[in-house]
């Protein structure tokens, strides 16, 4: 179990707002979203270098917009080198793209196994299939050559970079089910000093405020955020 400190609202208003938010943004999505080729298209990836460019710049704002990736990358969950992993982790889905169908489901999957198997974290809530549904729109506006989000994106990402960004400390406390499973390698949860850039990036930003997790407050004040880890 994590304590993650930083700002908190009284504990029913940010309830009630998370919970408005989370089934405004869930009643949207279409689980069984799905995009494919056209004609004689070999596959999703577009010719259009621009085109292509956006898109995985859009990708990348995606990506670095996700709350529970963050979270791990700076706080060391899974190991050093996490900067260079989500990095690689925007790579595969942007390859994901190379098919000739690429799935809603698909995305999450690939995003929820990569947080257990290299960020060491086990996603409980529905962020994974927001960011999912974030990625698809992005492709189908960049298919129509419509980049007004991606641009939006990347420009209130540089904004954050310049202002600088509060981060998402984590206490590391015992698990309550698995009390025996003490943490031994204090060093993975050292919250990481600067903040990394994003691969893939020419112009662009992500700031969809998507992907809230149900929070669990102790009588403290401090935000309760659950972790699984590494077999």
């Amino acid at each position: 179990m994590l304590w993650c400190t930083g700002v908190v609202f009284p504990f029913k208003t940010h309830e009630m707002l998370i919970s408005l938010l989370e089934n405004t943004i869930m009643s949207s999505i279409d689980p069984a979203d799905f995009v494919q080729v056209e004609g004689d298209q070999v596959s999703l990836r577009f010719g259009d270098p621009r085109q292509q460019a956006k898109f995985e710049l859009g990708v990348c704002m995606a990506i670095y917009k996700w709350e529970e990736l963050t979270t791990a990358v700076e706080n060391s969950w899974g190991g050093p080198n996490l900067a260079d992993k989500r990095d690689w982790l925007l790579g595969v889905v942007i390859e994901l793209f190379d098919e000739k169908a690429v799935d809603l489901v698909l995305i999450e999957e690939t995003l929820l196994y990569a947080m257990v198997d290299e960020f060491d974290t086990e996603v409980d809530n529905d962020s994974a299939l927001i960011i999912s549904d974030l990625i698809m729109k992005i492709y189908r506006e960049c298919a129509m050559q419509n980049y007004a989000r991606v641009d939006d994106l990347y420009a209130k990402f540089q904004l954050r970079q310049q202002s600088g960004s509060q981060r998402n400390r984590v206490e590391i406390g015992e698990d309550p089910n698995n009390p025996d499973d003490s943490d031994d390698s204090d060093g993975d949860d050292e919250i990481e000093d600067g903040t990394p850039e994003p691969a893939h990036v020419t112009n662009d930003d992500m700031d969809i405020d998507q992907g809230p997790r149900q929070p669990i407050i102790d009588e403290d004040g401090f935000e309760l955020v659950q972790r699984r880890r590494r077999r």
